[in-house]
């Protein structure tokens, strides 16, 4: 039904997002901006937990030139502990209603828990980004079609705890995709319309550093799947282990920052829709170079 065609928009709650397309006017992914409202995420935990912090580095992000942003409560990085549905609700409501009413851009909110989509979508928010592929929580498909929402459905190999604890597959790249287009096909058919879908390879979820290269290498075989493709790579493992190889040193913030932005000129190259990183002003120049020469 979808296989084949590249979509012109990403259909959200209240607005679409132009995507950029081979012959269309822009070759420049959009760039998603992170803010974590955590303790404990694995790059920034803690730069950012209380509202107004939050805030101001939303705000900042989208000054840098960031086309969304995608606000989470709860930290997903390997060995992290579940948080409470009610600690995860006061971390990112005001949050998600005051940058959705300041920004000027849409906002995604990053929770596998419906009823924290669901009051976020109540405050503004426009996507519901979930990790689990909106199979974690069984009232998170009821929410995301009343609510209209865009929804990104990530693959995760396990759960946050278990995930890199040996992760296998026969081929990577192939048994990704296969999980992926199953989960379209389920969420059209549970009455999620395919032009508000997108999908996201999960980059570092339940992967090693090999199997990361792959899904970046042949990113472009999930444009097939007729979605928006998402991809987050931002700052992990595997880009600092790939610098650590090249520099024999350990890589500093700024050296991940700079193999992020060179990745996602990569993917822009494979005609990836949407990038979600940590410094938007730096890959948003990185990629804006590339669509100007490539």
């Amino acid at each position: 039904m979808l296989q084949g065609s590249l979509p012109a928009y990403w259909h959200l709650r209240t607005r679409s997002l132009g995507l950029p397309h081979p012959g269309g006017s822009s070759r420049r992914p959009l760039v998603m901006g992170i803010v974590n409202v955590t303790p404990d995420s694995f790059s920034d935990g803690g730069r950012h937990a209380g509202v107004d912090a939050a805030v101001a580095h939303g705000l900042a992000l989208v000054a840098d030139g960031a086309d969304v942003l995608d606000v989470g409560g709860e930290s997903t990085r390997p060995f992290s502990d579940p948080v409470p549905e009610a600690e995860e609700l006061r971390r990112v409501s005001e949050v998600v209603r005051r940058l959705a009413a300041e920004s000027g851009v849409p906002v995604s909110v990053d929770t596998s828990k419906a009823a924290v989509a669901a009051r976020a979508v109540d405050q503004g928010a426009e996507i519901i980004n979930d990790v689990t592929g909106l199979e974690g929580d069984p009232e998170m498909i009821a929410v995301a079609r009343a609510t209209g929402a865009g929804i990104c459905a990530m693959h995760m190999q396990g759960t946050p705890q278990t995930m890199q604890i040996d992760p296998r597959y026969g081929d990577v790249v192939s048994e990704i995709h296969a999980y992926l287009a199953a989960r379209r096909d389920a969420l059209i058919a549970a009455g999620i319309p395919p032009e508000r879908i997108c999908l996201d390879p999960g980059i570092g979820f339940g992967k090693t550093h090999d199997h990361n290269l792959a899904l970046m290498r042949h990113a472009r075989r999930f444009l097939d799947l007729g979605t928006p493709i998402l991809v987050g790579h931002s700052r992990k493992g595997f880009l600092a282990k790939a610098v650590e190889r090249s520099l024999g040193r350990t890589a500093t913030e700024a050296e991940r920052d700079a193999a992020t932005a060179g990745a996602a000129c990569g993917l822009a190259a494979q005609g990836i829709q949407v990038v979600r990183v940590h410094a938007v002003g730096l890959v948003r120049a990185a990629l804006e170079l590339f669509a100007a020469t490539a």
